[in-house]
């Protein structure tokens, strides 16, 4: 009788009831309200869901699936492989493909096999926009760096202000990596793809505020047609002219331009289908549960959590108003022959972002016909995210 009750004793000791914590169901909560977001409503399902469900799998006492301790390479410690290798979980080893930034650029490989940059080639005032759209990123920046976070929690906060979660991911991972912050890579991602959902809710009102009924109204000449060798000329072009400027865009820019190429040289369809269906659709996976694992309860249930949460949604509402401003300067320039509101799709939610800018203008002109134009400071804007990626990895030490 006494072996009966000590086995029922020590399986109730190593069960998950008997350790689990307050803080732990607050983060499973917390991963039931990110599941109903994604199911429910929609919000960037393909990395929310998985963010969410690997969040309530690295809350779930003893499953043994993700060791925060075997990451932490605070005070001059090194990342031991081995030792993750042979004792991490399922969850640790998939983390391997954020923390070494191999998932990133290749989702970046998948996006630029869908991408058409042909609207920023008929059109290269889109570059300006869409660098413009990224001064959000850097305002921040200095914001968060007056509130008291460190220079590696500032820009890993700022870079949410581009609108791409994979850039998000990438610069928080390595800005973060030797961890011992209060803030980490899964606390960027739920606030980068959170507010990348939000688009069509924190954008408009911003661009109704900043431009006039008559701008909004304007209806812009139709694009020039592209040929198909300015198409192959462009991403090696610019895959050479960003990775000599700033060497730290390189993976981020090369593996979009890569993809790009695969799709406009029109002779590797085989591999530019896999890229954009079943290499992206398996790395999503990977990518979305291993950043949800790192959600523990003490880097969300604090105070720095809402702090990133705030500064996301600033650093978001200032990329879209700086994009504004400057088509509002180009409408001046122009006299009148840019709309203001492509300026606001310079952030990098493709095609989220370019689709509001249509819907904005059409609501003044029911005439009016902005997507192409909008297409170009949007597609812009991913290359402008990852090359202000660059820049903070350039002057952040890490």
């Amino acid at each position: 009788m006494s072996y009966f009750l000590e086995t029922l004793q020590s399986l109730w000791e190593t069960s998950g009831l008997c350790n689990l914590t307050w803080q732990s169901c607050v983060m499973i909560l917390i991963s039931f309200g990110f599941m109903y977001l994604a199911i429910k409503h929609k919000f960037e399902p393909l990395l929310l869901l998985p963010i969410a469900f690997g969040m309530l799998l690295t809350n779930l006492p003893l499953t043994g699936m993700y060791h925060p301790e075997l990451f932490d390479i605070s005070g001059g410690k090194e990342l031991s492989f081995g030792e993750i290798l042979h004792e991490g979980g399922l969850l640790d080893l998939l983390y391997l493909g954020v923390k070494l930034q191999i998932f990133p650029p290749l989702i970046f490989l998948g996006i630029g096999c869908m991408t058409d940059f042909g609207p920023l080639i008929a059109n290269p005032k889109s570059f300006l926009l869409g660098a413009a759209a990224q001064g959000g990123i850097f305002f921040t920046f200095v914001g968060a760096a007056f509130l008291g976070f460190t220079p590696q929690e500032a820009g890993s906060i700022a870079i949410i202000g581009g609108a791409d979660g994979p850039t998000a991911i990438f610069v928080s991972s390595k800005l973060l990596g030797s961890g011992g912050y209060d803030i980490d890579t899964g606390t960027i991602a739920l606030a980068a793809y959170t507010y990348m959902a939000l688009v069509p809710i924190i954008q408009p009102p911003i661009m109704r505020a900043l431009t006039t009924k008559k701008e909004r109204s304007v209806v812009m000449t139709q694009l020039r047609e592209v040929t198909k060798t300015e198409k192959i000329i462009f991403p090696i072009v610019v895959t050479i002219v960003i990775a000599l400027l700033i060497p730290s865009a390189a993976p981020l820019v090369g593996m979009l331009m890569l993809g790009n190429l695969f799709k406009e040289s029109g002779v590797v369809d085989r591999i530019c289908k896999t890229a954009q269906n079943e290499l992206m659709n398996i790395i999503t996976i990977f990518l979305g549960i291993s950043v949800g694992a790192t959600t523990t309860a003490d880097k969300i249930i604090n105070k720095k959590f809402l702090m990133v949460i705030v500064l996301g949604v600033v650093a978001f509402c200032l990329g879209t108003a700086c994009g504004v401003l400057l088509g509002k300067l180009m409408y001046l320039v122009t006299k009148g022959k840019v709309n203001p509101l492509i300026g606001s799709a310079g952030v990098s939610a493709v095609p989220m972002a370019a689709r509001v800018s249509q819907k904005v203008g059409a609501e003044e002109n029911p005439a009016n016909f902005l997507l192409m134009h909008a297409m170009g400071p949007n597609v812009a804007g991913v290359i402008g995210s990852a090359v202000a990626a660059g820049v903070l990895l350039s002057i952040i030490p890490y």
